[in-house]
């Protein structure tokens, strides 16, 4: 079981954080994080898998603290991978249900299940 002192959960959290703050503004405050950046760098394939995976909610329609751990994980999922897929889901889920709203935990893992299975079936 992870605890909240875990570096990897403590980063995660951080860049949870960064992505949702962007979401609000078009100049990234944590520039020099070079986890945000290659995550940046990926938007676009990232957004699209995201889109592609929840396809009755346009990315504009999706809470964007949700999106932004969508975003994250799909980026662990698809990108980085160098965490076992099972983790990078329980973290996903983990985090919506501290900062998503009620919905959150549910939707979050529907679309990464998705995606899993549009990817890797």
């Amino acid at each position: 079981m992870k605890k909240a002192s875990d570096p990897r959960h403590r980063k995660r959290i951080k860049l949870v954080k960064a992505l949702f703050a962007e979401s609000f503004s078009s100049r990234s405050a944590v520039s020099a994080n070079k986890d945000f950046l290659k995550i940046q760098n990926n938007l676009a394939r990232i957004d699209e898998n995201i889109q592609g995976s929840a396809k009755q909610f346009p990315l504009d329609k999706i809470a964007k603290i949700d999106l932004a751990i969508l975003r994250l994980s799909v980026y662990e999922l698809l990108i980085e991978r160098h965490e076992p897929v099972k983790v990078i889901i329980d973290e996903a889920v983990e985090l919506a249900k501290a900062y998503g709203g009620e919905a959150s935990p549910m939707f979050i893992n529907g679309v990464l299940g998705y995606l899993l299975k549009k990817n890797y079936a």
